[in-house]
C-alpha cells in the first residue's frame, strides 16, 4: 500500500505531537460547527435561492469581461500534463464547486448530495446537446446550436446558488469569468451562448425540483439512547450533552439517486461481542487510536489528520479533475464521469447512513472505557454518529471504484487535504488509496477495521451499480 508523502519532509515526534494537537482542536470545532450546520439545514427548503437566477445571469454578462477566470486561481491537485492547457468548463465549475463547498464548510454527508445535484445537472445540460449517452433526469430538449460550455455552466451556476446560497458572490465571480471565456463580447453574448446558459438553468431547476423531496429537509425520528453493551453512546470530548442523538439521520431514508432503496447493499453488521474478530479489531484500534499511543508512528498520525482534515467529496472531486485534465478527456465524457462519481458519493452515503442507523453500533472510545480502560481517548474526535459501517472508507470506495473503472485501477494520481497544506499522497492504484484511507481511520482512534473493510465492499457495490446502471453511451 502507497503511503508516500511526496514534498514534505519525515516527522519529528514533537512536530506530530503539536500537529495531533492542533488537529484536535479544530476537529472538534469543526464539528460543533457541522452540528449547527445539520440543524439549520433541516430547516432550509433546497429550492431557496433559485429565484432571479436568469436575471442574474444576464446582468453578469455586463461585468464578465472584468473578471479573472475563477479557475485559474484555484489551487491545482497535482501540476496538468503537458498539452492541456486550460481545464474545461465542466473542470472549471467543478473545481469552484470544491472551493463553495469548502468555503461554506458543509458537512461530508450533504457535500456528496450536493455534489450529484450540480454534476447530475451538468451532465443532463451538456448531454441534452451532445445526446451521446441516456439521460440521467432531463430529457434531452436543448435547442440546436446551444453552446455545451454555458450549457454546464449554466446548469453548474443554477444549482450552486441554490444549494449554496452564501456563497453567491463566488458563483457570481466564476460565471462572469465564464461569460468571458465563451463570448468576444461578454456584455452581449450571442445567440448560442444565451440559448446554452438557459437550457443549463432549466435543467439544474428541474433537478433542484426533484430533488426537494427527496427527504434531506426531513425532522429525524425521535431517538433514544441505548443502554446495552454496542449501543451508540454520545462520545467525548464534545459530544455528551443534548441533543444526544446521532447527526445525519435523515440519510439513512432519503431518496437515492441510483440504488433502488438505502438498504440495498447493507453490510452484514459487526461481529459479535464475544468473537474472536472482535477482540482483534478492538485491541487494534486501543493500541494504534490511543491519543498516547506508542505504537503509531508520525506518519501514520499525519495519516489520520490527512483523511480527516477535508470531506471526502472534495478529496475525490480534485482526484476526478485532475485525471480528467491529465488525460485529457471531452467535455461530455468528463460531465459524465463526474455525474458517476458524485453520485457514487452520494448513494454510498444515504447507504453508510442506513446501515449505521440500523446497527446503531458504539464507538470504539465508548467500548474502550466500558471495557478495559476507562481514561482512554482516541487521536482524534470522534464523529458525533454511529460506528459502523465506516463512511470515510465506504464513500472513497465508491469514488475510488468509479474512477477506477474508467481508467484502469494502476492509474498513478495525487490525493491533496485543504487542513493539510502543502502535504500530498501519491498512488500508483486507486485499491492502495482505499486502504490507506481505511488504515486512516483506525489510527484516528475512531473506527474498527471490520467496520472499514465492509464499508469499502459496500462502495464498491453502490460505484458497480452506478456504472452499470446509469448514462450508458447510445452510440
Amino acid at each position: 500500500m502507497s503511503k508516500q508523502m511526496s514534498g514534505s519532509s519525515p516527522l519529528r515526534e514533537p512536530e506530530t505531537a503539536a500537529a495531533s494537537r492542533a488537529a484536535r482542536s479544530t476537529l472538534a470545532a469543526r464539528w460543533g460547527r457541522w452540528r449547527r450546520v445539520a440543524e439549520a439545514a433541516r430547516n432550509r427548503v433546497t429550492a431557496r435561492a433559485k429565484t432571479g437566477v436568469r436575471r442574474q445571469i444576464a446582468a453578469l454578462a455586463a461585468v464578465a469581461g472584468l473578471v479573472v477566470p475563477l479557475a485559474a486561481t484555484l489551487p491545482a491537485t497535482a501540476p496538468a500534463a503537458a498539452g492541456t492547457g486550460q481545464p474545461d468548463m465542466v473542470t472549471q465549475w467543478n473545481l469552484t464547486m470544491i472551493t463553495g463547498l469548502e468555503a461554506a464548510a458543509i458537512p461530508p454527508p450533504p457535500s456528496a448530495r450536493i455534489g450529484a445535484i450540480v454534476q447530475t445537472s451538468v451532465f443532463d445540460a451538456v448531454n441534452g446537446i451532445d445526446r451521446q449517452y441516456a439521460y440521467y433526469h432531463v430529457p434531452p430538449a436543448a435547442p440546436r446550436g446551444a453552446s455545451r460550455p454555458a450549457a454546464a455552466a449554466g446548469a453548474a451556476y443554477t444549482a450552486l446558488v441554490a444549494l449554496i446560497p452564501a456563497q453567491k458572490p463566488l458563483f457570481d465571480a466564476q460565471l462572469a469569468a465564464t461569460l468571458a471565456q465563451l463570448s468576444d463580447d461578454p456584455a452581449h453574448p450571442g445567440q448560442a451562448v444565451r440559448q446554452g446558459l438557459a437550457w443549463g438553468t432549466t435543467v439544474a431547476d428541474d433537478i433542484l425540483a426533484w430533488r426537494a423531496g427527496d427527504g434531506f429537509t426531513a425532522p429525524p425520528p425521535p431517538y433514544t439512547v441505548g443502554t446495552s453493551a454496542g449501543d451508540w453512546q454520545p462520545t467525548p470530548p464534545a459530544f455528551l450533552g443534548p441533543p444526544a442523538a446521532p447527526l445525519f439521520r435523515q440519510f439513512a431514508t432519503m431518496t437515492p439517486f441510483a440504488l433502488t432503496s438505502p438498504s440495498q447493499f447493507r453490510p452484514p453488521g459487526p461481529p459479535p461481542l464475544d468473537s474472536a474478530r472482535w477482540a482483534k479489531d478492538l485491541a487494534e484500534v486501543q493500541a494504534l487510536g490511543s491519543a498516547t499511543s506508542t505504537t503509531r508512528t508520525p506518519e501514520q498520525t499525519q495519516t489520520a489528520i490527512f483523511w480527516q482534515d477535508d470531506t471526502p467529496a472534495a478529496m475525490w472531486n480534485r482526484v476526478a479533475d485532475q485525471l480528467a485534465q491529465a488525460n485529457g478527456l471531452p467535455l461530455a465524457q468528463n460531465a459524465r464521469l463526474l455525474a458517476q462519481v458524485n453520485i457514487a458519493l452520494a448513494d454510498a452515503t444515504i447507504a453508510v447512513w442506513n446501515a449505521k442507523n440500523h446497527y446503531n453500533f458504539w464507538r470504539p472510545v465508548t467500548a474502550i472505557r466500558a471495557t478495559s480502560d476507562p481514561a482512554w481517548t482516541p487521536l482524534l474526535p470522534t464523529p458525533a454518529f454511529q460506528e459502523y459501517p465506516s463512511a470515510h472508507s465506504g464513500v472513497s470506495s465508491a469514488a475510488a471504484t468509479v474512477l477506477a473503472s474508467f481508467y484502469g485501477n494502476e492509474t498513478p494520481f495525487t490525493v491533496t487535504s485543504a487542513g493539510l497544506p502543502g502535504v500530498q499522497r501519491d498512488f500508483t492504484t486507486f485499491s492502495a488509496a482505499v486502504l490507506q484511507v481505511e488504515d486512516a481511520r483506525i489510527y484516528a482512534g475512531f473506527h474498527f477495521r471490520f467496520s472499514c473493510t465492509d464499508a469499502a465492499t459496500l462502495g464498491a457495490h453502490v460505484a458497480h451499480y452506478v456504472t452499470s446502471t446509469l448514462m450508458q453511451p447510445l452510440r
